[in-house]
């Protein structure tokens, strides 16, 4: 994979800068989500973390939350995410088998909690990284239509390097590439490349083989997922590794079924929302069977339907109808 293939094509990006981000705080035994779906009520101690090697330097851990990304070699180890709070001592644990317990460097793909929880725990030995969005939300909490809210995260949590475009860290041999896609999942998210392993992690940018959650009270868009993914399709090798931010490792195939996915059944919607529909007559019609297998125990066909009506006419979210994840 080469640097040019994925880096930003446009000229005057701004200098990484230092500052400060805070992380969201999710208690244990609410809605958490893993690589198997929707977890209720969880018990920290019945978790396992589940180590796979990708390529290269690179590995993915999956436990509760969203998938990690790993790179451990002589440089150390660094992170790409770091699920809940509670999940940072078998986090450690997994790692400390790759070569240290101790992560030099932590990249955040987005702000939501199932994916940076673990940031105060990994920050007394390591250097957090985020897109400025993710730092600027994690610190100032969110308080959501339906009336929940994120509080503010705790200082110690907080990372010392932000970016508005992309960024470079150079490590284990290793030329790993964070590249900001705005306004898609939520207004922060980051891909992050792995040039010499030929390993991209996604973040929530993609649920593989499922529908995913847009946070459209973080700044997520419908339409800005679909070329979100469209502009990694473009720069991706036909034989890259893809760790999803929720869902099985997976293949640029994988990526490009999500794709169509997201085209057809944003479509259907549009269409039936330019007759004249209302949101419980398009849910009461269906997004069609060849999608049924997508739907999972947090985002199934209805709630999906939900998100691409209000994302497409532009409606807000009624009191009670989302949950961060």
């Amino acid at each position: 994979m080469s640097r040019a293939a994925i880096l930003p094509r446009k000229a005057g990006a701004r200098t990484p800068q230092i500052g400060r981000y805070g992380v969201t705080a999710v208690a244990a035994g609410l809605l958490s989500l893993s690589s198997g779906g929707l977890l209720l009520a969880q018990n920290p101690e019945e978790v396992e973390v589940r180590v796979t090697h990708v390529a290269g330097t690179v590995h993915m851990l999956e436990g509760a939350g969203g998938n990690v990304g790993v790179s451990a070699g002589p440089d150390g180890v660094l992170l790409v995410d770091d699920q809940f709070d509670w999940m940072a001592d078998k986090i450690r644990a997994a790692i400390a088998k790759l070569g240290s317990d101790k992560p030099r460097f932590v990249l955040n793909t987005h702000w939501h909690g199932d994916h940076t929880g673990g940031n105060a725990s990994f920050a007394a030995n390591g250097t957090l990284i985020a897109h400025r969005r993710v730092r600027e939300r994690l610190a100032e909490g969110l308080r959501r239509d339906s009336g929940r809210e994120t509080p503010p995260a705790p200082p110690e949590a907080l990372p010392v390097i932000s970016f508005d475009e992309s960024l470079t860290v150079h490590f284990n041999g290793e030329t790993i590439v964070a590249l900001h896609f705005p306004h898609s999942h939520t207004d922060g998210d980051s891909v992050i490349y792995f040039e010499q392993a030929n390993v991209v992690h996604m973040g929530d940018l993609f649920f593989s083989g499922r529908f995913p959650f847009i946070d459209l009270e973080s700044g997520g868009s419908v339409e800005g997922l679909i070329h979100a993914v469209e502009s990694v399709l473009a720069r991706i090798p036909a034989d890259a590794k893809l760790i999803p931010g929720h869902g099985p490792l997976s293949k640029p195939s994988d990526l490009e079924a999500y794709h169509e996915m997201l085209i057809s059944t944003s479509a259907l919607v549009r269409q039936q929302i330019a007759s004249g529909k209302s949101l419980e007559e398009i849910q009461q019609l269906g997004l069609g069977e060849r999608w049924q297998s997508w739907s999972w125990q947090f985002i199934d066909e209805q709630r999906f339907i939900e998100t691409l009506y209000r994302g497409l006419a532009g409606q807000p979210f009624p009191a009670g109808s989302y949950k961060q994840h």
